[in-house]
């Protein structure tokens, strides 16, 4: 598929084989198709890893952090696990809106957090809302850890980002699923992989092997939970569509 776009006609053209459709280029379709182009240069070329939060870095779209934080504004969970800390800004993302809310600590699971990272963490001023876990997160005594810091009847939600394997993701997703509360969410973040494979950093295999697909794998075996991503509290605009790097994320536990 070729995309043209024509700013002084104000056309966007799309060319797929021998098809030749127009758009207007201010218009909600053509919007879709360059963001599309766009998440896929943006990834390629590290975007994300331009980013910090409260100090330290964040690898995360900024328009997920927005999106994430609607969610956590509206369930109010008492604690939000993440898997995959990397730098920490994501910890500290979380542990902002906690301390911003008055409700609410992190979770933070890692197969190694790097001796600079703790460091970074533990000196931070939002570290007493932030509690480190270090170990393989599915391993049975990382997720006993885990269970330890949930006390009875608190609302939880849960945000995986660790390996993105889709076997990987599938072992997350049925041991974390088991902590979230009713009418919150486990998110399965960067499904947008399955879309990379094309890119010059991508892989071709991650057509089949990425996030997404293992959802589609958690469901077909788990009725609990149902596949429905957070709709725009507000929107003043005619798309409804995200620019999102975490396509097929959401799944909500059934009331």
């Amino acid at each position: 598929m070729k995309l043209i776009i024509d700013t002084d006609q104000k056309i966007l053209d799309v060319i797929d084989n021998d098809s030749v459709v127009n758009y207007d280029l201010y218009s909600k379709p053509a919007f879709e198709l360059i963001s599309r182009q766009w998440l896929k240069v943006g990834w390629n070329e590290k975007y994300t890893y331009t980013f910090t939060w409260f100090g330290l870095p964040v690898i995360q779209l900024p328009e997920d952090m927005v999106r994430v934080q609607e969610a956590i504004y509206q369930i109010k969970p008492d604690v939000i696990i993440e898997t995959g800390i990397a730098h920490g800004g994501s910890l500290i993302f979380y542990a902002s809106l906690c301390k911003a809310m008055g409700k609410g600590r992190v979770v933070g699971v890692d197969i190694e957090i790097r001796p600079h990272n703790r460091n970074a963490l533990e000196n931070h001023g939002l570290f007493p809302y932030i509690t480190l876990i270090e170990g393989h997160s599915t391993a049975a005594d990382v997720v006993e850890k885990v269970k330890s810091q949930i006390d009875h009847d608190e609302k939880v939600m849960v945000v995986l980002d660790s390996c993105h394997t889709r076997e990987h993701v599938y072992r997350e997703l049925a041991v974390y699923s088991k902590f979230v509360s009713r009418g919150s969410y486990i998110i399965t973040t960067d499904g947008i992989m399955g879309d990379l494979h094309d890119v010059p950093r991508g892989r071709p295999e991650w057509v089949n092997d990425n996030p997404a697909q293992a959802v589609n794998d958690f469901l077909s075996k788990n009725q609990e939970f149902v596949l429905l991503e957070p709709g725009f509290i507000f929107n003043e605009s005619q798309l409804d569509k995200k620019v999102t790097h975490w396509p097929g994320a959401w799944l909500k536990r059934k009331e």
